[in-house]
């Protein structure tokens, strides 16, 4: 499935964290909301807990985005699910919950044709999670709609080679253990995700010539995604997707 993003006429449009302008970022809801649309691609963050689940959160702490406090990895699920992940973002949102993954899991099945852009986040225990990971997204039937991304290039290399899964990545001077060589880092990409404010039409260029797919993160107006098509890219990750989809035309779409 991730292949057709390699198609001439593909333009995809990922939602970052979900629908995260709008809604509590990596919750279900958000997800929900990011597949109403009709994005092409969710994208999502792992961690592991104490008891070695593995949940959707971005941070390596839970205070910026619960009313908790301390790192995700010391916290079982049960305690995870304790605290609340909505109110921090609005009110109206109190009592949204961290999801696990096999929840995210069930969430699509409704959407068979979305793809997914899951992110290792760095710790200690990244290469683990990234096996848990691969187990219950293959009981669902899912890696090949799915690529793998990760700031740690010895995390990316790792799945690459134990997991034979499609990787995206960043450029090097953005990424932690970035081996610059010949047979380093980028020839273990498969696409790869450039920050607006280092964007070029020559960079994606350059990119491209490495057999890379180039995305920019996050666009999340008109200018900046004219531009990024403007320079070139084939995905566009967003922390609000409508700008992206209105221009691409893209259904349920408006500015």
């Amino acid at each position: 499935m991730i292949e057709r993003l390699r198609e001439p006429s593909s333009m995809m449009v990922a939602a970052h964290r979900g629908y995260k302008s709008a809604y509590p970022e990596n919750t279900l809801l958000a997800f929900r909301k990011a597949l109403e649309l009709g994005v092409d691609m969710l994208e999502f963050d792992l961690r592991l807990t104490k008891d070695k689940e593995v949940v959707v959160i971005h941070d390596a702490t839970v205070q910026r985005t619960t009313n908790g406090a301390g790192e995700v990895r010391d916290y079982t699920l049960a305690e995870l699910k304790a605290l609340d992940a909505g109110s921090w973002f609005a009110r109206e949102f109190e009592g949204l919950k961290i999801p696990t993954l096999t929840e995210l899991c069930e969430l699509l099945r409704e959407y068979p044709e979305v793809l997914c852009n899951v992110e290792i986040k760095p710790s200690p225990d990244a290469q683990e999670a990234a096996d848990l990971a691969m187990d219950i997204l293959n009981r669902y039937g899912y890696l090949p709609r799915c690529v793998f991304t990760c700031f740690d290039a010895q995390v990316l290399t790792y799945i690459h080679e134990t997991h034979g899964q499609k990787t995206q990545g960043f450029p090097g001077e953005k990424m932690s253990g970035f081996d610059f060589g010949e047979e380093g880092t980028y020839a273990k990409m498969w696409g790869i995700g450039v920050e607006m404010s280092l964007l070029t039409p020559e960079l994606v260029a350059g990119f491209q010539a490495q057999g890379l797919l180039v995305w920019s993160y996050c666009p999340d107006d008109e200018q900046g995604v004219r531009y990024s098509l403007e320079c070139g890219v084939t995905g566009m990750t967003c922390n609000d997707p409508l700008p992206a989809m209105a221009v691409t035309g893209k259904k349920g779409a408006r500015i």
